[in-house]
């Protein structure tokens, strides 16, 4: 039980990278907060956890919202040890003029503003209780970009560099940042990623840019927060992880 008597706030957890994570936190012996803009996904995920779980309905772009969940959390099982800023979205890939600034404004306000707003109301109760990890969920487009997406690598940059700025600033506070850098996965935004229909012969396409010849998956994600969430990764912060089958090398 590598987080047995650890406390987790999970957003975005109520599907893919961020439903992966939080049941593994839960198998390892977390009480963790399952965090999502959907209510009913959350309640699902949380359902499916057990007791070790509580499901919160929430925007993470609202700063009312992420206070609550913290909030929340705190009042049901305690000061949170570990926070995964795993909510994301993208805008469809396309030629970068064509993407407006409604989708641009909603891209960096879930990617990267999030951020903002769950350090705020997070770090300062992990350093009174000792310190603690973060984890955001960055991107292999913050490291080596694909044309068509060029808006979203820009918010995926702000987060992998964000991480390593955090890492050096909450270190005094025994908080420990890493970036979780994920390829192209098996998700719900997978589609928007491609920019085409997805069908087995457009998936091919971006399955051979990837050495190890498939797309990253939600076990993939969550194991490698296992780690860095974990006792054994104490020493360890300011890392950008690809987890990406070799397609930055």
């Amino acid at each position: 039980m590598r987080l047995k008597g650890k406390i987790a706030i999970v957003t975005g957890a109520g599907g893919g990278f961020g439903e992966g994570i939080a049941k593994r936190f839960a198998q390892e012996g977390a009480r963790v907060a399952v965090v999502d803009l959907r209510g009913d996904a959350a309640e699902r995920v949380a359902r499916e956890i057990g007791e070790a779980a509580v499901a919160v309905a929430a925007d993470v772009g609202a700063e009312g919202d992420v206070q609550r969940t913290v909030a929340l959390t705190t009042e049901r099982f305690g000061t949170p040890h570990i926070l995964v800023n795993n909510a994301g979205t993208t805008h469809r890939n396309q030629p970068l003029m064509d993407v407006d600034e409604e989708a641009f404004d909603r891209v960096f306000r879930v990617n990267v503003k999030s951020i903002f707003y769950y350090v705020r109301a997070v770090a300062p109760a992990m350093r009174d209780n000792g310190g603690g990890v973060i984890l955001n969920v960055g991107s292999t487009a913050g490291i080596r970009p694909r044309p068509g997406l060029t808006w979203y690598n820009a918010s995926k940059g702000a987060v992998n560099l964000m991480s390593k700025s955090l890492a050096v600033e909450l270190a005094p506070w025994k908080i420990r940042v890493n970036a979780l850098c994920p390829v192209m996965g098996e998700t719900g935004l997978l589609e928007a990623f491609m920019g085409v229909p997805d069908t087995p012969e457009n998936r091919a396409k971006f399955i051979a840019t990837i050495p190890l010849g498939r797309m990253s998956r939600a076990e993939d994600i969550a194991a490698t927060a296992l780690f860095l969430a974990s006792d054994e990764a104490a020493f360890i912060t300011g890392v950008e992880m690809p987890i990406d089958g070799g397609r930055t090398v």
